[in-house]
């Protein structure tokens, strides 16, 4: 297929592909699935080889949020039965971060529900930040805390943070019909402000949650422009008591098309397989590896992932290796420039566009003209698919042993 040795050789380049292409990956048959993904797979080992980062999440605060995130199941209003409690202390999320970090994870992410953290919120993640390294000085540490102050990003960066989460989630152009209580430009401006404290951006985007193509290229374009080095991919977990409980949009070879369409455009970038890759990928997980080079182990913020030694089994069966504390996720010619800004603590990435105007991480009715995609036959009158969404309940906030 043209297209596809088209990507190829734009990708083994490190080019990005224009919208055309782009729009043109998602709309590939099922009869040319493979030929897709093998294509995103000679991109991916150009850049990674045969490396999978693990990612651990560690939910400070569940729960209680007075934003209201459509997607969310820690939303105002939210009727999910989740976790909810308020933060854990430093030890408590020391002791959750080591198990992630026995179970292969190479980065921990923090997380807190909320619109924002206070300066007294800033305090209490650099107490847990140093307790996590004091335990394991060479772990990543990424944090995500919601839209940022100013001189927050700094204090973070000097307290031995890495990175910065903070997703973009969908179209500019669709972000009211998802949230009213903050703007799309609000998170613009905290990747802008994460960035430019010299914080490792990382900021992706929920897939199914009724948006186009269009909408799925615009915000993919968007990430690339802002320089995220880290893309998170989250295929939406309709949780019952959200809005969006009932958006059964997506199947295995749909959430492989977006993949393969997210590494096309981002072809040296960390692309991450988040939130609802069980729920979704279903037995087709392995595929994925051959486009993505990160995933999360175990659980979820709220939602129960499936086991940690299922996940690493299989990362080896299908022929890849884990990536070690020692080795550089980012291709060379990126990581001088991430380094370089973290040291002049200003935006540096290889695709940053700092210039431009100004929740949580994983963790429409608007249209352009395309069709939407048609509601898969798993979904239920009910709405919830409860051998597929599960509740977490054991880990961080419980007395339970954590999933790694």
């Amino acid at each position: 297929m043209d297209l596809l040795d088209t990507l190829t050789a734009k990708g083994l380049r490190g080019e990005v592909p224009t919208r055309e292409e782009a729009l043109a990956v998602l709309a590939t048959t099922d009869d040319e699935l493979l030929d897709v993904v093998a294509a995103a797979g000679r991109v991916r080992r150009r850049w990674f080889g045969r490396r999978v980062k693990l990612n651990y999440l560690v939910n400070l605060k569940s729960g209680l949020c007075p934003e209201d995130c459509s997607y969310c199941s820690q939303r105002l209003g939210s009727k999910a039965e989740i976790l909810k409690y308020t933060w854990l202390k430093p030890e408590q999320a020391a002791d959750a971060a080591r198990a992630g970090v026995a179970g292969g994870a190479k980065r921990v992410c923090l997380v807190a529900s909320g619109r924002g953290p206070t300066d007294r919120d800033i305090d209490r993640v650099t107490d847990t930040m140093a307790a996590i390294k004091d335990a394991d000085p060479e772990v990543e540490i990424c944090v995500c805390l919601g839209l940022l102050s100013d001189n927050q990003a700094e204090r973070l960066k000097a307290a031995g943070a890495d990175a910065y989460n903070h997703n973009l989630n969908t179209s500019e152009n669709t972000y009211g019909t998802i949230t009213k209580t903050h703007t799309y430009a609000d998170r613009v401006d905290t990747v802008q402000k994460a960035h430019g404290a010299g914080l490792s951006a990382c900021s992706g985007l929920i897939a199914g949650m009724g948006e186009t193509d269009e909408d799925l290229v615009d915000v993919v374009f968007a990430l690339r422009e802002l320089g995220s080095d880290s893309v998170p991919v989250n295929f939406l977990i309709p949780f019952e008591g959200t809005p969006l409980a009932k958006e059964w949009n997506l199947t295995p070879q749909r959430c492989l098309r977006i993949l393969a369409m997210v590494r096309f455009v981002n072809p040296d970038t960390e692309v991450r397989i988040a939130g609802g890759r069980e729920v979704h990928l279903r037995s087709m997980q392995p595929l994925g590896l051959h486009i993505a080079n990160s995933i999360f182990l175990g659980d979820y913020l709220t939602s129960e992932g499936q086991a940690g030694q299922a996940d690493l089994d299989m990362i080896k069966d299908a022929g890849f290796e884990v990536e070690g504390a020692g080795e550089a996720t980012l291709p060379r010619h990126r990581a001088d420039v991430a380094e370089a800004a973290a040291a002049a603590g200003s935006c540096g990435s290889a695709a940053s566009a700092c210039g431009s105007g100004g929740g949580c991480g994983p963790c429409g009715g608007h249209s352009h003209g395309a069709p939407e995609a048609a509601p898969v036959t798993e979904g239920t009158d009910d709405g919830l698919r409860e051998d597929l969404v599960k509740v977490r309940r054991r880990g961080a906030g419980t007395e339970l042993a954590p999933n790694a």
